[in-house]
């Protein structure tokens, strides 16, 4: 454990896991804790929050579980006034929230359709709409959403509306960096990133290590989590070449850096 996060306040949307084992949400979220931040575990189902949280908790960390559904932006009003409200800040935004549905255009209805579009990309909008007015005003924050590498190919998998919802995450970002890149600059301190992991074993966690994954898996491999290991150091070498990923930190925008409008845009 470090003090990286000491004395830092972060929200984390979708920090349960939807199933037995380890999750993205739940291991970032067990991350930040290790290295001192207090975490806002919020998930749809509370349950799965306070799963994550009795965790952090078990470890010596500081950690509150929270309901939400993050397509509708009076819950996440209302979450992060809570918050605020408790903690004085918000320091850390993390997405995880995250949905695919099979079917491509002729098997997937609209209803499926609209339903992968608002929890993977409306979300980011709400929640990003909420917090970043607080980040603003203390000229200080971090924002992370979770795409994926099916943003930008093919997967092996027949989810159309996913792909297009982690694209639009990806230039969501992008966007979002760019423009509040001023606003954030004098401060040093903000910064808007994008996480692509490439395939990973379900439930959803930290790669650790590169294993045969399901027949319909077009790498071959996908990412598996270890409890321990994998929560405290990402391992890429030779196991990002046997998933055939991307970094999981691929930085779209770095509010600081941006003291003037690049010469190139």
């Amino acid at each position: 454990m470090t003090d990286r996060l000491k004395g830092k306040v972060a929200i984390l949307f979708g920090a349960g896991s939807v199933g037995p084992g380890w999750g993205n949400g739940k291991a970032t979220a067990v991350l930040f804790a290790r290295n001192g931040a207090h975490v806002i575990c919020v998930d749809v189902n509370l349950e799965a929050a306070q799963e994550t949280v009795s965790i952090i908790r078990g470890e010596g960390g500081a950690a509150t579980a929270l309901a939400c559904d993050v397509t509708n932006s009076q819950s996440v009003r209302d979450v992060v006034g809570k918050v605020v409200e408790q903690h004085g800040r918000i320091d850390v935004l993390h997405n995880n929230v995250g949905y695919a549905t099979m079917g491509g255009p002729i098997e997937l209805d609209e209803v499926a359709w609209h339903r992968t579009i608002d929890l993977n990309v409306t979300s980011c909008f709400i929640t990003c709409k909420h917090v970043l007015p607080h980040m603003l005003q203390r000229r200080s924050g971090a924002i992370v959403n979770v795409s994926s590498v099916a943003a930008i190919r093919y997967t092996g998998y027949p989810y159309v509306a996913y792909y297009a919802a982690k694209a639009a995450v990806n230039n969501f970002i992008m966007g979002l960096a760019l423009q509040y890149a001023r606003q954030a600059s004098m401060s040093g301190e903000s910064e808007v990133d994008c996480s692509r992991p490439a395939n990973i074993d379900m439930s959803l966690g930290v790669l650790a290590h590169a294993r045969p994954a399901h027949p319909h898996c077009e790498m071959g491999y996908a990412g598996a989590m270890l409890r321990n290991e994998g929560l405290d150091d990402l391992r890429w070498g030779a196991d990002r070449e046997a998933i055939g990923g991307e970094p999981t930190q691929l930085l779209l925008g770095r509010a600081e850096v941006f003291s003037a409008p690049p010469s190139h845009l």
